[in-house]
């Protein structure tokens, strides 16, 4: 049951970090002036959404859910970079350009470009891809028993 939740974690997380990401990084822009001293709701909605792709990131890295909710979106980051190493227009096809969940995630398809080419999906699928290699994640936790049987009696030593 630990492993079945740390796959839909990392399906959760695999879809943050593309979905989430790409269009937190379309929305900001570069053309976004920096340190303008002007800011609007929208740049505080796309700094909530990173914090949180940055939070969800951490507690699935340091958190002991199952490997596999760090396996699965290192192996679609990393195939993906070695897709682009191999074919970069094959790995820029695969960008959904028109997305058919919600038309306000369409901006996700455009901003998932630049990580890619930039390899920050490369740099997060290694980060994600070392804890996998913990021999601790795999095994269960370990329960304590000094093999005495408890009993009732409080007051007797």
């Amino acid at each position: 049951m630990r492993h079945f939740s740390g796959l839909l974690v990392g399906l959760v997380m695999t879809a943050a970090l593309l979905f989430g990401g790409g269009w937190a990084v379309q929305e900001a822009g570069t053309d976004a002036v920096a340190l303008s001293g002007e800011s609007n709701p929208r740049t505080w909605v796309v700094l909530g959404v990173m914090a949180g792709i940055g939070l969800l990131f951490g507690l699935v890295v340091a958190g002991r859910v199952s490997p596999l909710a760090t396996f699965v979106p290192s192996m679609v980051l990393l195939s993906w970079n070695v897709v682009y190493a191999l074919d970069a227009r094959r790995a820029a096809g695969l960008i959904a350009d028109v997305v058919s969940l919600h038309p306000a995630l369409a901006p996700a398809g455009r901003g998932v470009a630049p990580l890619l080419a930039g390899g920050v999906y490369a740099l997060l699928g290694v980060a994600l891809f070392v804890p996998v290699l913990m021999p601790s994640r795999w095994s269960g936790r370990v329960r304590e028993d000094d093999g005495y049987e408890r009993s009732n009696d409080e007051g007797y030593y």
